[in-house]
């Protein structure tokens, strides 16, 4: 348990360090892009080519190699750990995120954002008190592919919905990005040919796929959603799409529990977690609240323009 809770913070702390340098590069590149080639849809929002230039910045360089390591120790965390406490740890990258953002980004955060990271770092205490031992995780195969179809509908679907919807997708995206990384989640999970390794079962595995698949499409809906304006609102959806489905499928379908007799403190920590990550997101809010703080595009956070903030992509990928 010990160790499984050290990894999962250990990936909170990647994704969070990642989703700071992720909202530098792809807001620079939007910027840059939208006044040299206004590369955008027809609605307004980002197109691919765009998208894909946000991925060039050094900054989105960094933050990205920091979420690969995220991705291997939250998914090293989801074998060790019940699945509602190992996703909502991750999830509280959203502290790591918003103290950040107070050097990187220049951000002054609230009284109520601070209390809200309180509740998040209570919420979590209660959760690992709770946490039981996590199910076994074996499925039959056919569940395994549907997690498969789920996977490729949610990163097609996603795409589609985006360019449809542009400058509007941010909350979209953000919820299509959580579910697609809680499918990410679930899928390690029930992976075969790890625990004894075996390669063949591993690749034959359709589980593997869906992970692959969930990975590609959060990562690639939640690179939009960086790029669209305010995302608090999206932020908070990513938060409930990655904790909350997640953790109701690892205590109905793989066996997930908490202690005996700790099953309220278990569901009063799990509701307190998300609750408060979501009112991070939603009280670190956006550019027309009038705090100071923006960010320059290529040097440190500037205070010229008081009656803005630049806000952070608090999610993960």
């Amino acid at each position: 348990m010990l160790i499984g809770l050290l990894t999962a913070v250990a990936a909170s702390i990647c994704y969070g360090t990642g989703s700071v340098l992720q909202a530098v590069g792809s807001r620079k590149s939007a910027r840059r892009e939208a006044a040299a080639t206004g590369q955008v849809t027809a609605h307004g929002g980002p197109s691919l080519s765009s998208t894909a230039q946000a991925a060039m910045t050094w900054e989105f360089v960094v933050g990205t190699v920091l979420d690969f390591v995220g991705f291997g120790l939250g998914a090293l965390a989801a074998r060790l750990l019940p699945l509602f406490l190992s996703q909502t740890v991750i999830s509280a990258n959203l502290i790591i995120t918003a103290v950040l953002s107070v050097k990187l980004l220049g951000i002054r955060l609230t009284r109520a954002e601070w209390t809200s990271i309180a509740v998040v770092c209570s919420a979590l205490v209660l959760l690992a008190s709770a946490a039981g031992p996590e199910g076994s995780g074996h499925t039959p195969i056919t569940t395994h592919w549907w997690l498969l179809t789920v996977s490729v509908l949610l990163t097609a679907g996603g795409t589609v919905l985006v360019r449809l919807l542009g400058a509007r997708a941010a909350i979209v995206a953000g919820l299509l990005s959580g579910l697609g990384f809680g499918a990410l989640g679930v899928g390690v999970r029930v992976l075969n040919g790890i625990d004894p390794f075996d390669l063949g079962a591993l690749l034959a595995d359709p589980a593997l796929y869906a992970v692959l698949v969930a990975g590609v499409g959060g990562m690639y809906l939640h690179t939009v959603a960086l790029q669209i304006g305010s995302v608090n609102g999206a932020t908070a959806a990513l938060v409930v799409g990655e904790t909350v489905l997640p953790g109701m499928i690892g205590v109905w379908w793989l066996g997930d529990a908490s202690r005996p007799g700790f099953a309220w403190l278990a569901v009063t920590g799990f509701v307190l977690a998300v609750s408060g990550a979501v009112a991070v997101a939603w009280f670190g809010a956006a550019e027309d609240t009038g705090r100071a703080g923006t960010t320059g595009e290529d040097g440190p956070p500037s205070t010229d323009i008081p009656a803005q903030r630049q806000e952070p992509a608090r999610g993960r990928v």
